[in-house]
């Protein structure tokens, strides 16, 4: 992406943080958010089409979030839990069965999604006890060394890391822009499902395969929705070999897709789920959730956490759950959803630069593509849109292998005419690059 003028935020940035945690796009100098918009050091009103990277579904600072964490501020800021437990956590971890995919009522809490994807790695190895992963290309599953190792959307992310924890292997996701079969959803997940079997003949008996980690919908490799049958038929995979169905639900979670989990999206079981992001909406926390008779096999010192389950997030995160409820979040989802996703679709005739636009719930995308090429990924156009979309008003943000796509991910509670009002932005910023 192109940088912005430099600013005196920016040469404190340069100076002090490492490029790798500081140097993305755009560099916002935000003082303050609320709701759906972020407010500048320059008087701008920014709208978030981001939410923090799928974070605050909620919105910014909701009311309701912030006093409940405030209130337990209070009272008790850290438990080390095993050695102390506090209400909060005691309190989520009773409320979470009701709002969990198929019967998922044990759980481990942590502080982020790459920590929920560690210990569904490590829960799967340990119970198992069968050392192979089967991971998907163009996954992102977080950046420490078994979230990384499973991860693969951006060699990037890999470079001068090898070498990665062993025993993963990487097969086909159902990708149907992309495939080279056909696009029709029968072709797709046979070309995906038959790429397992392919690991499964030449590089890794099932006998030793402890888990399938897949994301329902693909997040940083560009909003990639799977077919729907394509999660089931992976369950019958898993089920016909003893093999573990472990979900990354961290971006799909909490309203996301228009439910609690895209696993009820797609009517599949998970055996272990990882999820974080929404859950208290902004504040730190990750949990891997399983059912208790396999999550019980995880024995005493197997796994440990000095933050995880802090009661300030967990006091967030059961407040999130209401506010869900009470203001009936979810359905608003899906509407809101269809409302951007078809504003795609009338953009993409408008505009031969859009390949394919697609989205499930609040994650939409549009990928772009060199006109009149063979589906050639066009970064440079995504960003230039993306640039637009900011000078106009509202931050978006890329994806996909090339930075190609376009991704929209707003929080639950937007507005029609907020919705309205982003395809316009879009509308003007795919023009001016047209």
């Amino acid at each position: 992406m192109a940088r912005q003028k430099q600013t005196k935020q920016d040469q404190t940035i340069f100076q002090h943080f490492a490029p790798s945690l500081a140097e993305d796009w755009p560099r916002l100098p935000v003082t303050h958010a609320e709701g759906l918009y972020l407010y500048t050091e320059d008087g701008r009103k920014i709208m978030d089409f981001i939410s923090g990277i799928a974070v605050t579904n909620v919105g910014h600072n909701h009311p309701k979030v912030v006093a409940a964490a405030r209130a337990q501020m209070e009272k008790l800021v850290h438990n080390p839990v095993g050695i102390v437990f506090s209400e909060p956590v005691l309190q989520l971890s009773e409320a979470l069965p009701n709002v969990m995919p198929g019967g998922l009522d044990m759980f481990f809490f942590g502080n982020s999604g790459a920590e929920a994807v560690e210990g569904s790695l490590k829960m799967a190895r340990y119970v198992t006890e069968r050392p192979v992963v089967i991971a998907f290309k163009g996954s992102f599953h977080g950046r420490s060394y078994g979230a990384a190792s499973v991860t693969s959307v951006k060699s990037k992310y890999r470079k001068q890391y090898e070498p990665f924890v062993p025993g993963v292997y990487f097969a086909e996701y159902p990708y149907s822009y992309r495939c080279p079969l056909g696009d029709s959803d029968e072709i797709v997940t046979a070309w995906s499902l038959d790429s397992i079997n392919e690991i499964f003949r030449h590089y890794a008996d099932p006998s030793q395969v402890a888990a399938i980690l897949v994301e329902p919908v693909q997040g940083e490799g560009g909003y990639i929705v799977p077919p729907a049958d394509f999660l089931p038929e992976l369950r019958e995979i898993c089920d016909a070999h003893g093999i573990l169905l472990l979900l990354d639900e961290v971006q799909t979670g909490f309203g996301r897709t228009g439910e609690m989990f895209a696993a009820k999206v797609f009517d599949v079981q998970p055996d272990i789920l990882a999820a974080a992001k929404g859950i208290a909406n902004g504040f730190p926390l990750g949990v891997t959730a399983a059912r208790s008779e396999l999550m019980s096999r995880w024995l005493a010192g197997s796994h440990g956490t000095t933050f995880g389950g802090s009661p300030i997030s967990c006091a967030a995160a059961l407040a999130v759950q209401e506010v869900i409820r009470e203001e009936n979040l979810l359905e608003n989802a899906r509407m809101m959803g269809k409302v951007l996703l078809e504003g795609f679709r009338t953009l993409q005739k408008k505009y031969d630069r859009i390949g394919d636009v697609r989205g499930l719930g609040l994650m939409v995308a549009m990928e772009l593509i060199i006109p009149g090429s063979e589906k050639t990924p066009d970064g440079k156009a995504a960003a230039q849109v993306l640039e637009g979309c900011l000078e106009r008003g509202m931050l978006g943000y890329m994806a996909g292998h090339d930075g190609q796509v376009v991704r929209l991910m707003p929080p639950l509670n937007i507005t029609r005419a907020q919705a309205e009002q982003a395809l316009e932005i879009l509308d003007a910023s795919l023009e001016a690059v047209k």
